[in-house]
């Protein structure tokens, strides 16, 4: 009978020691606020999964849905603001 083993490296590297750097702190950082809304929106999605939605629900998802888009909007014009020449400078 023949043995089976992995002839390739593990695939999988090691993960880094030390946590996430600073570079990747700040992007969590500037997308939390996507990152909230989004959260908003999954919990208002989950309390009407059993039930039929009320009017205070469908509210509600609006609202959170509306909140995601503004908080997506956001962070799309900073990260274009980033790349705009100044003018006159």
């Amino acid at each position: 009978m023949k043995n089976i083993a992995a002839l390739q490296a593990v695939v999988t590297a090691n993960p880094p020691v030390g946590g996430p750097t600073a570079a990747e702190l700040d992007a969590i950082e500037a997308e939390m606020p996507v990152i909230a809304a989004e959260v908003e929106l999954l919990d208002a999605q989950i309390m009407i999964l059993d039930r039929t939605p009320s009017e205070v629900d469908e509210r509600r998802i609006r609202r959170a849905r509306r909140k995601v888009l503004a908080a997506r909007r956001e962070i799309a014009n900073l990260s274009d603001a980033a790349f705009v020449p100044e003018v006159g400078a």
